[in-house]
Parts: structure tokens; C-alpha cells; sequence
């Protein structure tokens, strides 16, 4: 039986434009393509888990305009369940244009949207009834910390994504959470700035309360500290078109390998496999593999 995972947190409208140089001034540029495709940190986490044949759903928000309506359309066409993903009248929805090299690095300009409420009391009651692992982003803070501490009371495993945000916000959402999965520049933004030294930082975020603190670092591969100690995870060796998204379909597949119930070590491999193969792809979603493909991958690795 599949597992079921909750997403709680950002969604957005990404516009993609593929480019051979990045441009570093101001004049015209020629795009090889153009793609409009949903995006956010924990709504393509829940694509990714659908991919990977696990059951998802999003918690969310969005304006009742025409890229709220196509977030929306998107995620159910992916087998995500968006009974709780809301539209607000009056509101505007988030939307971001990615400039993407040919190297596969990008450049995000993103307008996170506006008149959004932040409360999460509209949220249901039986929200995580019969899930089985809740993954929250740092851009809704007051839906994470909701269903982290719903989740607290079921004994769920429950996971962060750990991007850029306030002091204010790590220090609600970080007693709360299971295991935090940081990127770079969000584990820099923890760490006041800058980061001296990773496993000191990763160890500041442990002693916030949870048991496993880690940093996805692209083509350097991921760090995790644990009761076992510091480890480190070497990155998959595959051709890289673009990483736009890489980081929440590993915090998908992450989530979704957690509660199968796999050890830390080989979550993060399997997760790692995962974001490898997407950034084979253009696109945060299109280029997700299916678990049938991961297995493969794998399986090619050893």
C-alpha cells in the first residue's frame, strides 16, 4: 500500500526561458524555448511523491486568478489532491521567470503574490487522517507549524525544507520538525549570514530539536549529522540541463522514502538518485523520474 504524504507550504507559477549564456547586463537576449509550469518548494515536492508512487496532497494557497487556477489544474493533473490547495478572492498568486543556462544554473526573479492570508485555521481538522509523513516548506509558516504539531501528537515523521527565512521562523518550525533539510544559502541564512564551518551549523540545528540536520550541496552531494554522527554522500555523476526544482523533488522523495520506513543513509541516496535524474530535464516537474526509472538508476549505481 502507498504512502500517503502531506505538503504543506509555497506554491507558484514558474515561466522558464532556456538561454545559452546567463546574461550579466542589461539588452535582449534569444531564449531556445519558452515553458510555463507550476513550481514552489512544497508543491513540487508533492509531484515528486506522486511520481514516485506514493499518495500526495498540497496544502496551500493562491489568488483566484488565472495562475492560481493553473496551479491548481497542474497538481491534479499530477495525481496530487488539492482539496486544501485555496484560492483567495482578491488575492494575487506567486509567479517566477527562470533564466536557465546551458550548464543547467538559473536565475530566479520571483513575485511571491500579495493579499494572501497567512492563517491556516481554514485548514482541516482530518488533514492527516491515514497520512503517513508531513513535509512543510519555510514560506507558510502558520500551515507548517499547524500540521507539524497535529503531526507531533499522531507520531509522524515530519520534514523541513530549510530555505533563506527569518530567525522567527526557524525558531517556530525547527522544535517541531523531525528532520531539516537545508540548502546552502538556507543553512547560511540560519547561521545569521554565513556559515563557518557546516557540521557546527548543522549541530545549531539540532540542538533546535530535531534528530537529523542536513544540507543538499548541488554537485558536492549532502551532509547530514545524526545520533551517528557526520556523513557525507557524494553526488550522482549525470549530466546536468537544469536544477530548477532539484531541491524539492528531493525533499519529496525524501519524505515519501522516510515513511517507507528506509534508514536515514538510503533515503538520502534514494533522494539524491532522484534529483540527479530530474536535473537531467528542463523543468522543476517534467523531468521527474518515475520510481520504476530510480530503481534502475540504482541499480546501474553499484
Amino acid at each position: 500500500m502507498s504512502k500517503h504524504i502531506v505538503c504543506v507550504g509555497k506554491s507558484t507559477l514558474d515561466q522558464i526561458w532556456p538561454v545559452g549564456d546567463m546574461p550579466t547586463s542589461g539588452g535582449k537576449f534569444r531564449a531556445a524555448g519558452y515553458l510555463v509550469l507550476g513550481g514552489g518548494m512544497a508543491a513540487t515536492a508533492a509531484v515528486a511523491v506522486a511520481r514516485l508512487g506514493g499518495e500526495a496532497s498540497f496544502c496551500g494557497r493562491a489568488g483566484n486568478d488565472g495562475a492560481g487556477h493553473m496551479m491548481q489544474q497542474e497538481l491534479a493533473d499530477y495525481g496530487v489532491d488539492v482539496s486544501q490547495f485555496k484560492l483567495f478572492d482578491g488575492a494575487r498568486s506567486s509567479v517566477s521567470a527562470i533564466i536557465v543556462d546551458r550548464n543547467g544554473e538559473r536565475m530566479i526573479v520571483n513575485y511571491p503574490g500579495g493579499d494572501i492570508p497567512d492563517s491556516a485555521d481554514w485548514l482541516r481538522d482530518d488533514t492527516l487522517n491515514g497520512v503517513s509523513a508531513v513535509l512543510g516548506d519555510v514560506r507558510w509558516m502558520e500551515g507548517a507549524a499547524r500540521l507539524y504539531q497535529e503531526a507531533r501528537k499522531r507520531n509522524l515523521p515530519t520534514v523541513m525544507d530549510g530555505e533563506a527565512a527569518s530567525a522567527t521562523i526557524f525558531s517556530t518550525l525547527l522544535p517541531l520538525v523531525d528532520h531539516a533539510i537545508f540548502s546552502l544559502p538556507g543553512l547560511r541564512s540560519f547561521s545569521g549570514g554565513r556559515i563557518v564551518d557546516h557540521a557546527e551549523s548543522l549541530q545549531a540545528v539540532r540542538l533546535r530539536g530535531c534528530k537529523v540536520a542536513s544540507v543538499t550541496l548541488g554537485a558536492q552531494g549532502v551532509l547530514w549529522l545524526d545520533d551517528e554522527g557526520l556523513h557525507h554522500l557524494r553526488a550522482f555523476d549525470t549530466p546536468v540541463v537544469d536544477t530548477t526544482g532539484a531541491g524539492d523533488v528531493f525533499h519529496g522523495a525524501y519524505t515519501l522514502a522516510i515513511a517507507e520506513g528506509m534508514r536515514v543513509a538510503e533515503a538520502m541516496r534514494f533522494s539524491s538518485a532522484v534529483a540527479a535524474l530530474k536535473c537531467s530535464h528542463h523543468g522543476g516537474r517534467a523531468g521527474i523520474p518515475t520510481r520504476e526509472e530510480v530503481n534502475q538508476f540504482l541499480e546501474q549505481q553499484k
